[in-house]
């Protein structure tokens, strides 16, 4: 199988990242993902509240000792998240490695990850966008294309 730099930076033994899908990227999914060598992406805007959030991060832990990560979404919302608490939530299990996506990336929130020492991937869909993510010090870079869930910043 292919070894990358990708399988050194998120520790994980293929280089396939199993993204971010709403509704679809629960705890199940994330740790099976896991569990077969490749990256498992929780998607944090399924939840409502910080509690059922975490309650499922901690469910991720007991399936699976391999590494995960988690997106914190930026598209606007009918239902508004507010990120820094579920990068509080995050830090405070113990999670590893962000993927941000969506519209315009905050600068305060790139900083806030940066600092907190978590390991980030951006995904967008235009090179202006990744340029951007790399300035602000993303780790890596996810490109798609735009039909994939309108993550175009």
């Amino acid at each position: 199988m292919l070894h990358t730099k990708i399988c050194d930076l998120f520790h994980i033994r293929y280089p396939i990242i199993g993204g971010a899908m709403m509704y679809l990227s629960n705890a199940q999914l994330v740790a099976a993902v896991s569990e077969a060598g490749a990256l498992g992406v929780l998607a944090s805007a399924i939840y409502r509240t910080k509690e059922e959030f975490a309650s499922e991060i901690s469910k991720i832990k007991r399936l699976t000792k391999h590494p995960f990560a988690v997106n914190l979404n930026l598209f606007p919302a009918m239902r508004p998240i507010n990120n820094r608490d579920y990068l509080d939530v995050i830090e405070g299990e113990g999670v590893k490695i962000v993927e941000t996506s969506g519209h315009e990336l905050p600068e305060e929130l790139a900083r806030d990850i940066k600092s907190a020492g978590l390991t980030w991937m951006h995904k967008c869909a235009a090179v202006k966008h990744a340029v951007r993510a790399q300035r602000l010090g993303a780790d890596a870079v996810t490109v798609v294309g735009y039909e994939n869930g309108g993550a175009t910043g």
